[in-house]
């Protein structure tokens, strides 16, 4: 099967919903395993990476979870493929960036993917919509539970999980939430709150983790370290500072509404001119006006229109999925021309915002509640 025909369309993933999707788009709980005896894959031959990713592949395509998965070797994919799974947040950059003796097992509704030999045999991971860390992490741990007796992980009674970097040795986990948080960087509040965080031994990550930027004002919070805490109480961590972070969001959404409404009106109608109207847009300029498109839209400035529209855009203009319909690799300024065209007809049957919020707006005032 090919990935593009399996892979579900920008317009349904742009409709997963759950708890707290307005600031939480996502959840994900990730699980580094390694084989006892085998080399790590930065150490291991290429003739031991392919038998490893042979005897992994098959038991994992094996498990109740994958029935109808999609399974590649990554020297099977290409560039544009690999670069369509990053985009999707399905697999690393680093992972991208592998060939031959790396591969990947996906489930059929997106919510499972095994990257094999990646910095570890296995990177296994779990993601849900919305806050859902419990739930995300009862799915990855039933599935390291059931591969665990026919891979025969490395584990050391003192340690722990062994893995590739000593900072994911012990539980092997790292937790993480993708959160759009446009309120607070208008606010200027933001880099208060990457501060604190990082005081709770917690990182803040931009749209693709360690070392990219918050493109569209979205930020991943994870934890560090895996040593020395059990998973249920790193979990915990996780999900009581995003609460904190979701209520922080929304007082400063409320604040800017009631204190500079302008100001923030004045933004969100700017970005609405330039997208509908501009024929060259670059990557990190749409990201960053959608973020404001998709803010307007959930305080009720574009009534009868779902962030959906915004979600959905967000995928379409990234550059993997601007050439996906040509089958063909597109210079910076042709993506730029392509991806205005995509907006311009897009928001073409969006209306201008309203000079105040509807009754009929979104939910970005509501207040945080508990899974």
């Amino acid at each position: 099967m090919e990935l593009n025909d399996f892979l579900d369309s920008a317009a349904a993933a742009s409709r997963r919903s759950g708890p707290q999707d307005t600031i939480v788009m996502s959840t994900r709980v990730r699980l580094a395993r390694n084989l006892r005896g085998g080399a790590f894959p930065g150490w291991a031959k290429k003739p031991e990476r392919v038998r490893i990713l042979a005897q992994v592949r098959a038991v994992v395509e094996a498990l109740p979870e994958m029935v109808g998965a999609f399974a590649a070797s990554m020297e099977d994919l290409s560039l544009l493929e690999k670069q369509l799974l990053v985009e999707r947040h399905l697999i690393s950059r680093e992972h991208a960036a592998k060939s031959a003796g790396s591969g990947l097992v996906l489930n059929q509704d997106e919510s499972l993917c095994v990257m094999i030999n990646e910095e570890d045999h296995l990177r296994m991971q779990a993601l849900k919509p919305g806050l859902q860390f419990r739930q995300a992490w009862v799915a990855i741990d039933r599935v390291d539970s059931e591969l665990e007796p026919a891979l025969n992980f490395a584990f050391s009674d003192d340690l722990g999980y062994l893995t590739a970097c000593p900072t994911n040795v012990g539980t092997g986990i790292r937790v993480s939430a993708m959160l759009h948080l446009p309120g607070m960087v208008l606010a200027e509040q933001i880099n208060t709150i990457i501060q604190s965080v990082n005081k709770l031994g917690l990182a803040v990550r931009g749209l693709y983790g360690e070392g990219t930027e918050a493109l569209g004002n979205v930020f991943q919070v994870s934890n560090q370290m895996t040593l020395g805490e059990s998973e249920l109480v790193i979990l915990e961590r996780l999900n009581k500072v995003v609460l904190q972070i979701i209520e922080h969001e929304e007082n400063a959404r409320a604040v800017l509404l009631e204190k500079k409404p302008k100001m923030l009106f004045n933004h969100i109608g700017r970005a609405y001119g330039i997208l509908a109207n501009a024929h060259s847009v670059s990557s990190k300029e749409a990201m960053n006006l959608l973020s404001l498109i998709r803010l307007g839209i959930e305080v009720g400035l574009f009534p009868g229109t779902t962030r959906a529209l915004a979600d959905e855009l967000f995928i379409l203009i990234q550059p993997a999925h601007l050439q996906k319909p040509r089958a063909e690799r597109l210079s910076g300024d042709e993506r730029d021309l392509l991806r205005a065209d995509l907006l311009r007809a897009s928001l073409k049957t969006l209306n201008r915002p309203l000079d105040r919020p509807s009754d009929a707006g979104g939910t970005a005032l509501d207040k945080p509640g508990k899974e």
